[in-house]
């Protein structure tokens, strides 16, 4: 991939002085940190004005105040952990058969996030949920850097102003500002991959580390990092062997050790995959219920599993959308970190039978695909782009946000 200027972030950047950093950084976290309130705003407006949070289970939707809907479904679980810890185990309902044969438990969540929860609680004071939804946030602000980095160095500033603000209003984005740890997973992504870019090898072994400590479809990313370690000690003239050695070595060291702990507790180091698949229905099926979803709703079948017409609207259209960006990544002849990540990751979450209304929300972490549209908006003005995104930042309330948590399953 190639621009006729010179990229924005390159080693040296990363000498820079600190002011031009700031001056750099500060305007585009405040360009996405506005498209964000924006759709949060209509977010907090459409759960007032619907008020069906009220009558639901405050571990579905439900709660007393609009904004205690952020951190529901997965995010009781998230702050389970933060306060309780974990108990891996795996324990039949008796009698059950079909799907669901597992009870619920905490080890299916992986432990970064909560870690944080925690952490932050205790030294801010906050509870669980506001401590949460701090590390979220932050974490999006970092995530926002990571991809503006990634598009800027490969294409231009401007781009990677675009891709932050696409980032805001993506679908899936309604997690971004909730007590999940999606925010968390994009930040380690982007910047993993940068470091990849920039040729800061242990930096990006680190990442992805503490990336597998996070969400299981950090393999995708560990697979990207090897890949690009095992290039560079082909050509170790460049780099020599030592750093890429060492990001070869420990990207996969986060998720193998949670799934290795897990496994141990548990006395079944299949145990993980046990809870995912009895639990929550969460398997590999090579693609049979995204396949199902797709030849069903356009007909307006509803019979395929764990249907949320919807809220599986929008996933399917997220499903297409990305489709349709990956040829024109290709085109864009990214580096090697990126395609690897993006397919895999698409394999990955398109290759299991799941909730299919997560889908938007899995599909959120495929920041590369966000680049081909960023190399149009670049021709834009910022003002132009502004009023685009914030158009669709106001839309994201609905088609991210109120979809997502009450029209669905996030």
């Amino acid at each position: 991939m190639t621009s006729p200027q010179r990229p924005a972030l390159t080693d040296g950047a990363w000498r820079r002085p600190r002011g031009a950093a700031v001056r750099e950084y500060l305007p585009v976290l405040a360009f996405y940190g506005t498209l964000k309130l924006i759709g949060f705003g209509s977010f907090m407006w459409l759960l007032s004005s619907a008020g069906n949070y009220r009558t639901k289970n405050p571990r579905f939707g439900g709660g007393a105040h609009p904004w205690d809907v952020l951190a529901t479904w997965d995010g009781w679980w998230y702050q389970q952990i933060a306060v309780h810890g974990y108990h891996p185990e795996l324990v039949r309902i008796p009698g059950a058969t079909g799907l669901i044969t597992l009870e619920g438990n905490s080890a299916a969540f992986f432990p970064l996030y909560p870690a944080l929860i925690r952490l932050t609680s205790e030294l801010t004071g906050l509870g669980s949920y506001g401590a949460g939804l701090l590390v979220s946030v932050l974490a999006s602000f970092a995530a926002a850097l990571g991809i503006h980095a990634v598009a800027a160095h490969l294409l231009d500033r401007r781009a990677g102003w675009a891709a932050a603000g696409l980032w805001a209003v993506w679908p899936g984005s309604g997690v971004e500002w909730a007590v999940y740890s999606d925010s968390l997973f994009v930040a380690l992504a982007a910047w993993a991959c940068h470091a990849v870019l920039t040729r800061r090898w242990l930096t990006a072994g680190l990442l992805t580390c503490a990336a597998g400590l996070n969400r299981p479809t950090a393999a995708a990313l560990i697979a990207a990092v090897a890949l690009a370690a095992l290039l560079a000690l082909r050509d170790r003239h460049r780099d020599g062997m030592a750093r890429p050695l060492a990001a070869l070595l420990t990207a996969p060291l986060g998720l193998l050790a949670y799934l290795g702990w897990v496994g141990h507790r548990m006395g079944d180091y299949g145990g993980y995959f046990k809870l995912q698949s009895g639990a929550w229905a969460h398997e590999w099926d090579y693609g049979r219920q995204t396949l199902d979803v797709l030849t069903s709703l356009p007909v307006g079948r509803t019979t395929y599993l764990f249907a949320w017409p919807f809220a599986d609207l929008i996933g399917v259209c997220v499903v297409l959308l990305a489709l349709a960006l990956l040829p024109l990544l290709f085109r864009l002849r990214p580096p090697a970190v990126l395609v690897v990540y993006t397919v895999l990751t698409l394999v990955l979450v398109l290759g299991s039978q799941q909730i299919f209304s997560n889908v938007s929300r899995y599909l959120l972490p495929l920041f590369p695909l966000l680049l081909p549209l960023a190399a149009a908006l670049r021709r834009l003005g910022l003002g132009h782009q502004f009023a685009l995104l914030g158009l669709a930042a106001l839309a994201s309330g609905s088609y991210a946000g109120y979809a997502l948590f009450e029209l669905g399953v996030p």
